[in-house]
């Protein structure tokens, strides 16, 4: 996986080209033996070779319009793509009509030059952190393809586009933690902005309160650029934070339990290879993360997930992923009541978060407690599906409840099952969290 900016270098100095790039990118897509059929509902083949020489022709006349331009990125199949059907990873909504605009993360990112190369599967509608999808198969992790195993959910598709060279990244979407799980299972860098910075309108919606749009991508200065595209700031990464002084909490409650041994020992030589660059961890009880099942322990704020389903889940009964439809039924009867009181505790629990975490520069954990599981267990063993979609959740759910900015940065050794560690900055600080994630990624790919 080469980083955006050794690929708009070699654009810059004539190694390569866009239309070579979108090529090279086709080619992964269509090899038989690889995940590309999986990994694709829709491939903009001829759109992408024109989209590519016309970023060539510009480049030619001394016309660059970001460090992406000419650059081919992926899609999430719930995102809105002119002329396009948003099926949501579902074959419910095939005959819908095609989208009439661009959703505007996408729009922004192609007037920023970068070329859609397709849409990728995901998650049926994006409920679930596994990445399994029935309808269009599960592309596989690239870490041991043999045994065969999930690539995390709901960007599933995004994540193996990254990895495989299909794309040279992802626009992806995080609800409960679906730019950073794929991320974290797949060996990449996503980024959770702060929900508000960037649109994730002209979507298909799950929980439209935490619903948000960012990049999976191979680096923290990739997903930098590309956020900052998306939030229609300079592209530029910023300069990393120097390690030596950051205070970096470590909470106690609830993130740390059933860590399994790969993930613990990952964690633990983080923490220490930190520690070594001058980084102060710091313990903390931060006991309000344990208070996060306990306020939606009835479905709180996902009764805002049955509203898009409303008018097509009787009628299409048979036709959803059925783990989704019992996840969606569950929300059904969640009261105006019930709903109300669990955001009103949300916005308490916000504050109260806020105090604890104001003098740390960033709050650590495992992205995940765990590697990636294989794809038939889950398929083959409904409790275990269901134990290891709120396990899977659980980390990355805390902080999109919260409202927070979070990054997931692989932390394993190479050749080792990935492992991602995750990086959560204030509300609204994500500039300084990308500039903490940077200097933390140094220390670890030291």
């Amino acid at each position: 996986m080469k980083p955006i900016k050794d690929i708009a270098a070699d654009l810059k100095e004539g190694r390569t080209t866009s239309r070579e790039l979108v090529e090279q990118a086709l080619s992964k897509i269509n090899d038989i033996n690889g995940e590309g059929q999986r990994t694709f509902i829709k491939v903009h083949s001829d759109a992408a070779r024109a989209a590519a020489d016309a970023q060539d022709t510009l480049r030619a006349a001394g016309i660059v319009a970001s460090p992406i331009a000419g650059v081919p990125f992926s899609v999430k199949d719930l995102f809105d793509i002119a002329g396009d059907v948003t099926t949501a990873g579902s074959t419910i909504l095939k005959n819908s009509p095609a989208a009439t605009q661009d959703a505007p993360s996408v729009a922004r990112l192609r007037k920023a030059g970068g070329i859609v190369i397709g849409r990728t599967n995901m998650t049926e509608f994006a409920y679930s952190g596994l990445g399994i999808n029935p309808h269009y198969g599960t592309a596989k992790n690239p870490w041991d393809r043999e045994t065969g195993r999930i690539p995390g959910g709901s960007s599933a598709g995004a994540a193996v586009s990254v990895t495989d060279g299909m794309a040279s990244f992802a626009l992806g979407s995080d609800t409960g933690g679906s730019i950073r799980i794929p991320s974290s299972y797949c060996g990449l860098t996503g980024f959770k902005p702060t929900t508000r910075r960037v649109p994730a309108t002209a979507a298909y919606p799950l929980v439209p309160t935490l619903d948000t749009a960012g990049p999976l991508a191979p680096t923290v200065a990739c997903c930098a650029v590309v956020d900052a595209i998306l939030a229609r700031e300079e592209p530029v990464a910023p300069t990393a934070q120097p390690l030596a002084g950051l205070r970096l909490a470590v909470p106690q409650t609830l993130v740390l339990d059933k860590l399994d041994d790969h993930v613990a020992n990952c964690f633990s030589k983080t923490l220490s290879k930190l520690s070594s660059g001058g980084a102060n961890i710091i313990e903390i009880p931060f006991s309000e993360l344990g208070e996060i099942p306990k306020i939606n322990a009835g479905g709180g704020i996902y009764a805002e997930a049955y509203v898009a389903h409303r008018n097509q889940i009787d009628d299409h009964a048979d036709e959803y992923d059925p783990r989704v439809r019992g996840r969606l039924l569950r929300t059904k009867d969640i009261s105006a009541v019930d709903y109300l009181v669990a955001m009103e505790a949300r916005d308490a629990l916000i504050q109260s978060a806020n105090n604890v975490t104001a003098s740390f520069d960033a709050v650590i954990m495992p992205t995940i407690p765990t590697v990636a599981p294989s794809i038939k267990s889950l398929e083959d063993d409904e409790e275990l599906y269901i134990a290891t979609n709120m396990l899977t959740l659980r980390n990355t759910f805390c902080f999109n409840f919260l409202d927070r900015c979070a990054l997931s940065v692989p932390m394993h050794p190479e050749g080792q099952g990935p492992a991602g560690l995750m990086v959560v900055g204030e509300t609204m600080g994500d500039k300084k969290l990308l500039a903490v994630g940077l200097a933390i990624e140094d220390a670890l790919t030291a």
